[in-house]
């Protein structure tokens, strides 16, 4: 049974509320029976989309750019993003499900000191928040996963202000600024110049959709990683 499978189904059960976060999160178990009587068993991340705070550059429904993120991480066949649902929890209404990562709190700063063998995975990630125009990625949503099929694994996590068709990228990855972008992963993101897929395209809004492309096309066209450019290049908080 999959992961997604287990967040798309299984039956919710309440943990308690993230309180450091600036909308409403909940932490929840979910558990699915499978043949012969087991259960599988994860926790994942809801966000409701009435726990969100108003905005005033981005529209109600986060929980919509949490999943296209999921999606396009997918496509791009890069597993940058939790496996991700959209799902409706009685009493708290629609909102993204993302599978909850297991970590030891280690986040980008630390793991980018003491870790050089992470480096080509937070370049990847660095890429992926480019294309997606990330406003922020802070140090604490690049999270390690230890696992003993995949290895070390990064994730980032936390993409509800993504996908703005206007310039806003915000990141504490700067470390890669002007370091050119491996073939393969250009390679991945070129199909998107002419085409987004369609799942993604759905959750988003046309303007938005033709600024992914121009991002896409960018990122062929001029294949490194930008240094900062705005007045505000960091998120806030950075952790």
């Amino acid at each position: 049974m999959s992961t997604i499978d287990l967040l798309q189904h299984g039956e919710v059960g309440f943990v308690g509320q993230i309180a450091e976060s600036s909308n409403l999160t909940v932490l929840v178990d979910l558990t699915l029976a499978r043949d012969g009587g087991q259960e599988d068993y994860c926790w994942g991340i809801f966000k409701p989309e009435l726990g969100e705070r108003y905005l005033h550059d981005f529209e109600p429904g986060l929980w919509k750019r949490e999943r296209a993120a999921y999606l396009l991480s997918e496509w791009l066949g890069w597993q940058v993003v939790p496996p991700t649902v959209v799902r409706e929890i009685e009493s708290l209404g629609i909102g993204s499900l993302q599978y909850y990562v297991d970590n030891d709190g280690s986040h980008y700063f630390p793991l980018y000191e003491t870790r050089p063998d992470l480096h080509p995975q937070f370049l990847r990630l660095a890429v992926f928040d480019l294309l997606v125009n990330n406003t922020d990625r802070k140090s604490g949503h690049v999270l390690l996963e230890r696992s003993a099929s995949r290895g070390d694994h990064v994730w980032g996590i936390d993409q509800g202000l993504c996908f703005h068709q206007d310039p806003k990228l915000r990141t504490v990855i700067w470390d890669f600024a002007h370091e050119p972008i491996p073939e393969e992963l250009v390679a991945a993101v070129e199909p998107l110049v002419d085409e987004v897929p369609a799942g993604v395209a759905e959750l988003l809004s046309m303007e938005e959709v033709a600024a992914l492309k121009s991002r896409a096309s960018r990122i062929v066209r001029l294949p490194w990683l930008p240094e900062p450019q705005s007045e505000f290049p960091y998120p806030w908080p950075l952790v």
